[in-house]
C-alpha cells in the first residue's frame, strides 16, 4: 500500500488497533472493574484514564494523522 496516497489513518493500523477494538477494550475494562468490585469509586478511578486513552485514540489521533497525511500528500504532489 502506498502510504502517500492514504487519507484514512485507520488504514495504517493493524486490526487490533481499530476503533471497534479500542472501544470494546475500554468498555470491557470499565465494565470489568464494576463487575469485579461493585464499587463506584473503583469504577470511576479506572474509567478516568481509560476514557482519556479512548478519547485520544478515537478523536484526537485520527485528526492529527489525517492532517499529517494530507500535508505529506501536498509536499509530494
Amino acid at each position: 500500500m502506498d502510504k502517500s496516497k492514504v487519507t484514512n489513518p485507520w488504514q495504517l493500523k493493524p486490526w487490533w488497533c481499530q476503533p471497534w477494538s479500542i472501544l470494546l477494550t475500554g468498555v470491557s475494562i470499565i465494565g470489568g472493574s464494576w463487575w469485579l468490585g461493585h464499587k463506584i469509586w473503583l469504577t470511576l478511578l479506572v474509567a478516568g484514564p481509560i476514557s482519556v486513552w479512548m478519547g485520544f485514540f478515537l478523536l484526537v489521533w485520527p485528526k492529527l494523522m489525517q492532517a499529517q497525511l494530507l500535508e505529506a500528500g501536498k509536499d509530494e504532489g
